[in-house]
């Protein structure tokens, strides 16, 4: 075979339409073969014998799109000493932008003698992995644009590119489940109805089970276990894994965006599928252990975890650095994706042990002209000492606010907490993201996410329900700060029924109501139940994927309204915090009243155990220029707020904030916004709350 020296950039393998640059960074390597994999398993091995740099390099004309690969990495097997290179292993490239086929969990798949961890497994594990694919870099974008909307213009809609599509009838059954079920019309119909700006996908980048699910009959569902961070999944491909996935992948981004809808990836560059000491050698541990993952100081045998996977990337190795941003410029700049949602960040910040907001990743995020400029979302904790850091990311980032979740779900399932939290978390957690400069759109409010119940289950089940899963329900929170409204699970109790659906009005009139970028869970919206599962991260069945045949049209219709309410008013989306100062009004942008009307005072906020509340929103004193640098105003309104187990009467605040007020929102009723009799209230008028609602009002 004819083998050219190429040369050592870029990464991976690039195709020019002549023939294809071949590149793999390894400092420990001895030497390192690139493998060439026919279409019946007939491997050619070629020698890489350049380096530069500490990486290996080769050019192959005539090599192009579609040729299979891997990597064989000659080298010390020593684990005492962190080193575990073995050539009988083929190793994926950590830069592939395709992967075809899957891990089958043979013996083969470790590189270590099951029966004795200190010898090499010289076993051939070839077969029995997946094979990198050189891809076809080309493709019609048809002139397509970034949507790139405003945060405080955003709606996120958290989703699983299968658990979303498979089951809906009206998508062809031989796309369900793929990218290209999310490009269909049917699915782009239901995000803009919905109201929906941005989809978040649960990750995409290429991942797999781990041996001991497989050996359940269980997968690695939700996909927080990746191998590859440049390859879009390819079990998610309706089209091929030769290369396919990655052009299916960029026809879903060009439809999305053809529709007004940003994409955001939620990326796991905090670990690896290849786990702990006693895991599979699929690629970076072979390649080079000690240069990718973070090893013990005194054991470098072991790893140190901050993940709870069994390994953590070494985020202070310049050549992991590289690697994190190299594929997130690919995913911008050739796959145009718009943002990301990072998981564990905080493992992202741990240059060393602890949790450091100057390291280096940050630095290069901020000083990168093209990663600095998408949307940056962070989930700020992991498991490790110190690594709960809500609020503590740097200016530019935006965070997964667990701290409004918690707050939200004990305000309306009658948790004895402070008022005062609650109105720092609706009014956009000013407490946590203000004094470094950044606006109430650093906060990402949900209620649920993926890892935890759906909405529907937060108010049917006061426990979690994980048998399926195979630990005995060990697994997963056993604090969900959730209630069944008096009875565990279904019921035929219409009492009940009727309080659950109230509180799942209540839960997303708070959250769509609030300061900050809403997200929701994809499925809320419809009903959706995990029966009681609040961890299916290894549900690849009916449990995990919505049922669109069975469909919460009200609540649905609700849902539709609240967006279409917090879209047409910037006061409930403000790009600057509230200071409750007098406007030229003389009325404050913000006001925070008793029930019987008064202004809450310090006892109110620290030990009142009345938590009913009115909250009185300044539409005229949105002082901040709009993006074009018109002055914003727009119409006020009272939301009032009962969680308590009974009615409270309200009184509506004097003629000092408005004198004539019309019900827009009752969520005591299963109207949606705007489409009940608009019945106008005067001030100073007492009005009965319905236990466990909230009633938004409007200055008529």
């Amino acid at each position: 075979m004819e083998v050219w020296p190429g040369g050592p950039y870029p990464l991976g393998a690039s195709y020019d339409g002549a023939g294809t640059n071949f590149t793999l960074f390894s400092e420990v390597a001895e030497a390192v073969e690139l493998c060439l994999l026919d279409r019946d398993g007939t491997e050619t091995r070629v020698p890489m014998s350049e380096r530069d740099a500490l990486v290996w390099h080769a050019y192959l004309p005539r090599v192009g799109p579609g040729q299979r690969y891997g990597f064989r990495v000659h080298g010390p097997y020593e684990p005492l000493r962190g080193l575990r290179c073995n050539p009988a292993k083929l190793l994926i490239d950590p830069y592939a932008k395709a992967l075809e086929g899957r891990i089958d969990w043979a013996p083969a798949c470790f590189g270590y003698d099951l029966d004795d961890p200190q010898r090499p497994n010289l076993e051939d594990s070839g077969p029995h992995t997946m094979k990198s694919v050189v891809i076809n870099p080309y493709f019609d974008w048809q002139e397509d644009r970034y949507p790139r909307r405003p945060y405080h213009e955003t709606l996120i809609y958290e989703a699983h590119v299968k658990g979303l599509s498979y089951r809906h009838p009206r998508i062809p059954a031989e796309i369900r489940g793929t990218y290209a079920a999310i490009a269909h019309p049917v699915m782009i119909e239901h995000l803009t109805s919905l109201g929906v700006t941005a989809l978040e996908l649960m990750p995409v980048h290429q991942f797999t089970d781990e041996s001991l699910l497989a050996r359940r009959g269980l997968s690695n569902y939700w996909g927080y276990n990746t191998v590859g961070f440049f390859a879009p999944h390819n079990a998610y491909s309706s089209t091929g894994q030769r290369g396919q996935q990655v052009l299916e992948f960029k026809a879903m981004v060009r439809e999305l965006h053809r529709a007004g809808i940003e994409v955001i990836l939620d990326v796991v560059y905090n670990h690896t599928a290849e786990g702990n000491h006693l895991g599979p050698t699929l690629s970076f541990r072979g390649i080079d252990n000690p240069a990718y993952y973070r090893l013990g100081e005194e054991d470098p045998e072991h790893y140190y975890d901050t993940t709870g996977t069994g390994n953590t990337l070494l985020m202070r190795n310049p050549h992991v650095l590289q690697m994190v941003m190299d594929s997130l410029r690919y995913w911008v700049l050739e796959m145009h994706v718009d943002g990301f949602r990072f998981d564990l960040a905080a493992s992202l910040a741990r240059q060393f042990l602890e949790v450091d907001r100057l390291s280096a990743f940050f630095d290069l995020v901020h000083q990168d002209p093209v990663i600095s400029q998408v949307k940056l979302i962070a989930e700020p904790w992991d498991i490790g000492p110190g690594g709960y850091q809500v609020g503590n990311f740097p200016p530019r980032w935006t965070e997964w606010n667990g701290r409004y979740r918690d707050c939200i779900r004990d305000y309306w399932r009658g948790e004895q907490r402070t008022l005062g939290e609650f109105a720092a978390r609706i009014s956009g957690s000013s407490d946590l993201y203000e004094s470094d400069g950044r606006a109430p759109y650093a906060s990402v409010n949900f209620v649920t996410a993926h890892d935890g119940f759906t909405l529907r289950d937060l108010v049917s089940y006061n426990e979690k329900h994980n048998l399926a899963n195979g630990e005995d329900n060990r697994d997963g929170d056993s604090h969900n700060r959730s209630w069944n409204c008096g009875v565990e699970g279904p019921t035929d109790d219409l009492e009940i029924i009727s309080v659950r659906r109230r509180q799942q009005r209540n839960l997303l009139a708070t959250l769509l109501l609030s300061q900050g970028v809403p997200m929701l869970l994809h499925g809320d919206e419809l009903g959706r139940t995990q029966e009681g599962n609040n961890n299916a991260y290894c549900q690849d069945s009916t449990l995990s994927w919505v049922d669109w045949t069975d469909v919460d049209a009200d609540l649905l219709a609700f849902t539709q309204s609240l967006v279409a309410l917090r879209a047409a008013h910037p006061v409930f989306r403000r790009r600057r915090f509230f200071t409750g100062h007098p406007s030229a009004s003389g009325v404050p942008d913000i006001a925070w009243l008793r029930p019987d009307g008064a202004a809450m005072g310090p006892p109110d906020w620290s030990e009142s155990t009345d938590h009913a509340m009115t909250v009185f929103l300044n539409g005229d004193a949105i002082t901040e220029p709009g993006l074009r640098g018109e002055q914003i105003r727009d119409e006020s309104f009272l939301l009032i707020l009962n969680p308590e187990e009974k009615d409270v009467e309200m009184t509506i605040p004097d003629g000092a904030f408005g004198t004539q007020w019309a019900v827009v929102l009752d969520t005591a009723t299963e109207l949606p916004v705007d489409e009940r009799p608009m019945s106008a209230l005067a001030a100073g008028v007492r009005q009965v709350v319905v236990a466990r609602s909230l009633v938004l009002l409007r200055l008529a």
